[in-house]
């Protein structure tokens, strides 16, 4: 299964190498592309759970991978919930190690 990286830019300038088990992210994001967190939240989600369902459907089972870093993101976006423009940034998309 074809896995990848992507990078985040968040809004305190700081960025973030994640991981994808699926290249559906790129369905989901647009390199160069700024998203509000919310809607940042919701793709990140929805991506994520069909990744797993095609790891699941591939291998018997999701990827607990794609889970811990749906979390780490999750729990990053939480950060910067009180600031209310705040966006992140998808900067690229490249090959998984």
């Amino acid at each position: 299964m074809p896995a990848m990286h992507y990078t985040l830019r968040w809004p305190d300038a700081s960025e973030t190498t994640a991981y994808s088990p699926s290249l559906i992210i790129q369905d989901y994001f647009e390199p160069g592309r700024a998203y509000r967190l919310d809607d940042f939240a919701q793709r990140l989600q929805a991506a994520t759970a069909i990744a797993n369902e095609r790891v699941q459907a591939k291998f018997g089972f999701v990827c607990s991978r794609a889970n811990d870093q749906q979390a780490t993101l999750l729990a990053r976006i939480a950060q910067f919930a009180p600031q209310p423009e705040a966006e992140v940034t998808v900067l690229a998309f490249g090959p998984a190690d």
